[in-house]
């Protein structure tokens, strides 16, 4: 079953999040600082985080915010974190939660969908290729506002 993430589910996502981020080398887990971000898209109408249940498990979310883009003309949307527990991983909850958030990024007027992967995660490159997913020529860079993180 795929549904939409309550706050309840924080605890589960975070667990999530930390198996997402013992693979990705430019992120730590970070339990207080992942669910002070869950609860900010939480409460964001432009963001939106799907979780799968098993038995009334929590075995998979993804999570996607909206932006404006000016070479679409319209909103696209970032998908932030696409995550299924280890042990329900080649099932179909992937699949599935991605189409959720691309049907509810569709009711909200979004062109396209776009994320960031690990260029080392040869696994989930893989993946998101079977969906789908074109390669581009972009790469992501970033800096903090404040300066202070490296």
């Amino acid at each position: 079953m795929i549904r939409k993430a309550t706050t309840e589910d924080i605890p589960h996502l975070i667990g999530l999040l930390e198996q997402l981020f013992a693979i990705e080398e430019d992120f730590t887990a970070d339990a207080d600082q992942q669910r002070r971000g869950l609860m900010l898209l939480l409460n964001l109408e432009s963001a939106g985080i799907f979780v799968a249940e098993c038995n009334r498990r929590v075995v998979g979310m993804v999570i996607g915010q909206l932006l404006v883009s000016t070479a679409e003309g319209a909103l696209s949307l970032l998908v932030e974190d696409l995550v299924v527990d280890r042990g329900y991983r080649a099932r179909g909850y992937g699949s599935k939660l991605l189409e959720s958030l691309r049907q509810w990024a569709w009711e909200k007027g979004a062109d396209r969908m776009q994320l960031l992967a690990d260029q080392y995660n040869g696994s989930a490159l893989d993946y998101y290729q079977r969906q789908g997913w074109q390669r581009t020529r972009m790469i992501c860079l970033r800096s903090y506002v404040s300066g202070g993180k490296a």
